[in-house]
C-alpha cells in the first residue's frame, strides 16, 4: 500500500472515529434534533481530527501529521 493511501486511509478513520463519538455525546447531552446533530457533529470532526499527508523527501516518501493538539508536525512511520 502506498504511502499516500495508507494518509488518506488514516485521515478517514480519524475523522469517522471522531465523528461517531461526537455524534452520540451530541445526541445524549445536547437538545439538538433533526439534521443539527449530524452538521454540528461533521464541524466538530472536521476541526479536532489530526491531518495526515504523505509527502516525497530526499529520502523517500514519508507520512506526516498535524494536529490541533500538538505542537508542530510530527513525522509517522
Amino acid at each position: 500500500m502506498s504511502k499516500s493511501v495508507k494518509s488518506l486511509l488514516l485521515n478517514f478513520v480519524c475523522f469517522a472515529v471522531l465523528f461517531l463519538v461526537s455524534r452520540y455525546v451530541l445526541g445524549q447531552y445536547t437538545h439538538l434534533s433533526g439534521v443539527w446533530k449530524p452538521i454540528t457533529a461533521f464541524v466538530i470532526s472536521t476541526i479536532i481530527s489530526p491531518q495526515f499527508k504523505a509527502i516525497k523527501t530526499h529520502e523517500g516518501e514519508k507520512i506526516f501529521m498535524k494536529w490541533l493538539f500538538m505542537k508542530g508536525v510530527k513525522e509517522i512511520k
